[in-house]
């Protein structure tokens, strides 16, 4: 049997394009057909990364948004850590950075959301991310983080210094 030797960024790059690309088909075709609780994703979705770029920077209002067993996942280490963990390595270390979110695509249905963004950050930087998300009884249940290339990647946590 061959090996391939493929690095996990690239893995984890073909695998959110894939992903993503699929979720555009899939939904796409369907988006108008999807039962009501679509809307209810879509907006569920749509104010947590909006509330990202309140004056008001409380852990309240997404904390409210996370179900209680919620867990995050990325490919900075993170493996389904708590909502706790998020909190601190997470939000702690990105509210005063991210300035706003451009959301470029949303697919929501039933209780799933692939979402496309470009970040801005406060000094002046931004980056690209796809995020899959799962909600349960109208709370984000789990947030899978695909990251753009690492030279769009700027982030207060990151080992570059940019």
């Amino acid at each position: 049997m061959t090996r391939i030797a493929v690095s996990r960024r690239k893995l984890l790059e073909a695998g959110a394009c894939a992903l993503a690309g699929a979720a555009a088909f899939s939904v796409t075709g369907s988006a108008h057909a999807a039962t009501g609780s679509s809307t209810t994703t879509e907006e569920i979705i749509r104010n947590w990364y909006k509330e990202w770029a309140e004056e008001k920077k409380d852990w309240g209002p997404f904390d409210a948004r996370l179900a209680d067993n919620f867990t995050f996942s990325s490919a900075a280490g993170d493996d389904h850590i708590s909502k706790s963990a998020f909190k601190t390595n997470c939000w702690e270390t990105q509210i005063n950075f991210i300035d706003r979110f451009d959301l470029e695509r949303v697919f929501a249905r039933g209780n799933e959301a692939f979402v496309k963004y470009l970040c801005y950050t406060k000094n002046g930087k931004s980056f690209r991310n796809v995020e899959y998300l799962r909600l349960r009884d109208g709370k984000i249940e789990s947030i899978e983080c695909y990251f753009g290339g690492r030279d769009t990647f700027p982030s207060a946590v990151s080992k570059s210094g940019v």
